[in-house]
C-alpha cells in the first residue's frame, strides 16, 4: 500500500511496493483487482515518463541480451549439425561422426545446471544485475575461441577436445543467463503486464536463432559458398561474437536492478543458502515446473538443436534420407524463427488475459496437433514444404514459452526465486533438449524412419502436458518480499 507521504514524495515510496498490492490468491485469475489497478496509477502518475523510460530500458536490454546469448549457443548447435563432423570428429566415419557432434550439443546441457547453481546462488545474494554481465561476458568469450579453433586436421584430437571444453563454457554461461534476464524482466513488470514483459527475454531466442541461421547462411549462399566455408566462412559468425558482447554489456550496464531484489538487499533478508532452502521446501516443484519445460525443450530442438538442419542436409551416400542444399535449408529454419517469434510474443500478452496455465494448455494442443506433419513435410525435399512444417511447429513452440518467464516467476519465493527459475529451466533442458538431437539421429539410424522421432516428440510434450495440469495458476500473485509466505505454498494441486 502506498502512504500519503509517499504520493507526495515518490522517493519515499519502497522499490518493491508494486509487487506488493493485495492480490488473488491461490487461484489466482489473470486480472488486477481494483485496488492493484490504482495502486499502479499512482504510481505511473508520479512520475509516467520516468517509469515508461525504464520500462523500456529493460525490456531492450532483456531482448539483447539473450539474443546474443542465443545467437551463440545455437550457431554451435547449427554448425554441429552442418559441419562440425567434418571439421572435427570427421575420423569416426560420417554416421559416427554425426552422432559425436551432436552429442557435444548435449554436453553442455549437463553443466547447465551448475551454471543455474552458480548465478543463483549469488543472484539470490548480489542481485541479477551483476551476473547477467558475468554471464554475458563468458558465454561471447567461448564462442569468439570456437571461431580461433584449429581442426582436426591441424591439431588432431585436441581440436575436438577444445571444442568440447568451449561448448561446457557456453553451457555454463547459458544456465546462469535466462533466470537473471527473465526475473529483470518480469520483477520490473507493472500489474498485469508480466506476461508481456516476460516475453521480451524470451523473443531473444528465436531472435538468436534467426540471427544464428541467418549468418550461416549469408556464409553459405553468398560470403563462402561450397569449400569456402568449410575452409573459413564457418568462423567469422563465430568472431562476431565479440561485436555483440560489447554491444549487450553496454546496453546491460544502463538498467537497475531488479525492484525485488533492491528490497530484499535493503532490509538484509537475502538467504544465506538459497539453493538448500529451494530443494528442502520445493524439490516436487522443481520437478514438476522442469517437465512442463522438457516437452517445449525437446521439440524445440529439432531445430535450435541442429537436427533438422542436418537430417535434411545430410548427404543420401552418406546415409541421409533427403539430401538438400545447405542454404535453402538454413533460410527455411531462418523463416520459421519469425515464426516463432511471432508466436512467443503472442503467448507472454495472451497470458495476461487468460492466465499462464491456460495459455500453455492451448500450446501443448497445437503441439501435438503438428508434431506427425513436420517430418512428411521435410521428406519431400521441396524448401517450400520445409518451411510450412517448420513453421507449423514452431506455433506450438511460441505458445508454450513466451509465457514462461512470468510463470515461473510467480511460480517461487523471492528469496530463492533467481536460484528456483535457473535450475528448473536448467533441469528441463536437461530432461527434454539436451540430448534430443543425439536421441533422433539414433532412432532414424535405428528405425530407418522419421515416425519414431514424432512418437519420441509426442511422448514429451504429453509428459509436459500432465505436469502443466498439476501445477495450479498463479497469475497475478505478488512477488515482494512482504508475500514470502503466500509465495511459499500452493504451487500444486492437492498440496496446501
Amino acid at each position: 500500500m502506498i502512504s500519503s507521504e509517499s504520493l507526495k514524495d515518490p522517493s519515499r515510496a519502497s522499490p518493491g511496493a508494486q509487487q506488493r498490492r493485495p492480490g488473488p490468491r491461490h487461484h489466482f485469475t489473470p486480472t488486477t483487482s481494483r485496488r492493484g489497478s490504482l495502486h499502479v496509477s499512482a504510481v505511473l502518475s508520479e512520475r509516467p515518463a520516468t517509469k515508461q523510460r525504464e520500462l523500456r530500458r529493460v525490456a531492450f536490454a532483456t531482448v539483447i541480451g539473450t539474443t546474443i546469448e542465443w545467437y551463440d549457443f545455437f550457431l554451435y548447435a547449427s554448425a554441429a549439425g552442418l559441419i562440425f563432423a567434418q571439421l572435427f570428429f570427421q575420423p569416426a566415419g560420417p554416421q559416427i561422426a554425426i552422432l559425436l557432434s551432436f552429442a557435444s550439443v548435449g554436453v553442455s546441457f549437463l553443466f547447465r545446471p551448475l551454471g543455474a547453481f552458480l548465478a543463483g546462488h549469488f543472484g539470490d545474494k548480489i542481485g541479477r544485475k551483476a551476473m547477467l554481465s558475468i554471464t554475458l561476458i563468458l558465454m561471447g568469450s567461448a564462442t569468439v575461441l570456437i571461431g580461433l579453433l584449429p581442426t582436426y586436421e591441424q591439431i588432431g584430437v585436441a581440436a575436438p577436445v577444445a571444442l568440447i571444453l568451449l561448448r561446457i563454457l557456453q553451457g555454463l554461461s547459458t544456465g546462469g543467463e535466462w533466470g537473471g534476464a527473465v526475473l529483470m524482466a518480469v520483477e520490473h513488470a507493472p500489474d498485469g503486464q508480466r506476461g508481456r514483459m516476460g516475453a521480451f527475454p524470451q523473443i531473444g531466442v528465436p531472435l538468436g536463432l534467426l540471427l544464428a541461421s541467418g549468418m550461416l547462411a549469408l556464409m553459405t549462399g553468398v560470403i563462402s559458398p561450397g569449400d569456402a566455408f568449410l575452409e573459413w566462412g564457418w568462423r567469422i559468425p563465430f568472431l562476431l561474437s565479440f561485436v555483440l558482447i560489447v554491444v549487450g554489456i553496454v546496453v546491460r550496464r544502463a538498467v537497475e536492478e531488479s525492484p525485488v531484489f533492491t528490497e530484499i538487499a535493503a532490509r538484509k533478508e537475502q538467504t544465506k543458502t538459497p539453493i538448500l532452502a529451494l530443494f528442502r521446501k520445493h524439490w516436487l516443484l522443481v520437478i514438476l515446473a522442469a517437465l512442463t519445460f522438457a516437452g517445449n525443450n525437446a521439440a524445440g530442438y529439432m531445430t535450435t538443436g541442429g537436427y533438422l538442419q542436418g537430417y535434411a542436409t545430410l548427404p543420401v551416400e552418406d546415409g541421409g534420407l533427403v539430401g538438400m542444399e545447405r542454404t535453402p535449408v538454413l533460410l527455411a529454419v531462418t523463416g520459421s524463427a519469425v515464426v516463432w517469434l511471432l508466436a512467443t510474443w503472442f503467448a507472454g500478452n495472451l497470458s495476461d488475459k487468460i492466465g499462464r496455465r491456460n495459455t500453455y494448455i492451448i500450446g501443448w494442443i497445437a503441439f501435438l496437433s503438428t508434431v506427425f506433419l513436420l517430418f512428411p513435410l521435410v521428406n519431400t525435399g521441396n524448401v517450400w514444404l520445409l518451411f510450412l512444417g517448420l513453421a507449423l511447429f514452431t506455433i506450438g513452440n511460441g505458445l508454450t514459452y513466451g509465457q514462461q518467464a512470468a510463470y515461473f516467476t510467480e511460480l517461487f519465493p523471492a528469496s530463492i526465486r533467481y536460484s528456483g527459475v535457473s535450475i528448473t529451466y536448467a533441469l528441463g533442458a536437461i530432461m527434454g533438449g539436451a540430448f534430443a538431437p543425439l536421441i533422433s539421429t539414433w532412432l532414424v539410424q535405428t528405425t530407418g524412419s522419421s515416425t519414431s522421432v514424432s512418437f519420441y516428440i509426442a511422448g514429451m510434450i504429453v509428459l509436459a502436458f500432465i505436469a502443466t495440469l498439476l501445477l495450479r495458476d498463479r497469475t497475478g500473485i505478488p512477488l515482494g518480499p512482504d508475500h514470502e509466505a503466500e509465495q511459499s505454498v500452493g504451487q500444486i494441486y492437492g498440496i496446501k
